[in-house]
């Protein structure tokens, strides 16, 4: 069951257009906590911009997807994102920068942000590396082909998994496929 700790109310209108442009901080374990699966999204969205929460947007189904793959013991509310360090479990993005939609950000804001997950990789060494949204990723990594699913190239010490993208938007990819794919991942991890 969520927590209650979610926030009173929705963000206006004018708080999602206040949210342009911000930045979120990384949810990481402490350093002496292994990282067993580092999650990428795209960019934050303007409602995680507003509320600072990762995957924020009602919509969006990465939240339910990690529970329902038994990556999580029950399903949790953006806000209680915090909790992911002590599964080993982290989230980043490969353009920091909040937007209303993804496709706002450049090619070249993708490939810089590849650049810095790359540092934050080697650095913090995931066992996997978890990239939502293929194309992000062909573009991010120059692999023009790459697929949903294990990658055959790795980023440093981490294996490269590309999930798809969790956001509502993506009708393609419901929510039973998007729990399935993390599902195969989760058993990947534990392997």
């Amino acid at each position: 069951m969520p927590s209650t700790s979610r926030p009173a109310s929705r963000p206006t209108k004018a708080d999602l257009e206040a949210a342009r442009d911000r930045v979120l901080p990384d949810v990481l374990p402490p350093e002496d906590v292994p990282l067993r699966v580092l999650f990428t999204g795209i960019n934050p969205g303007l409602y995680s911009g507003a509320t600072g929460h990762h995957f924020a947007r009602p919509g969006n189904r990465f939240w339910p997807a990690l529970y329902r793959s038994g990556f999580t013991p029950r399903l949790l509310h953006p806000s209680e994102q915090d909790e992911l360090g002590a599964l080993g479990l982290g989230i980043t993005n490969l353009a920091h920068r909040t937007t209303a939609r993804a496709d706002e950000l450049t090619p070249e804001e993708l490939r810089e942000g590849g650049r810095r997950l790359a540092e934050l990789v080697e650095r913090r060494r995931p066992r996997f590396l978890a990239v939502q949204g293929v194309t992000a990723y062909r573009t991010a990594f120059g692999h023009p082909k790459a697929q949903i699913g294990l990658q055959d190239d790795t980023l440093g010490p981490a294996r490269v998994w590309v999930l798809p993208n969790p956001s509502g938007l993506n009708a393609s990819w419901p929510l039973d496929r998007i729990a399935a794919e993390l599902a195969r991942l989760r058993e990947a991890a534990e392997a």
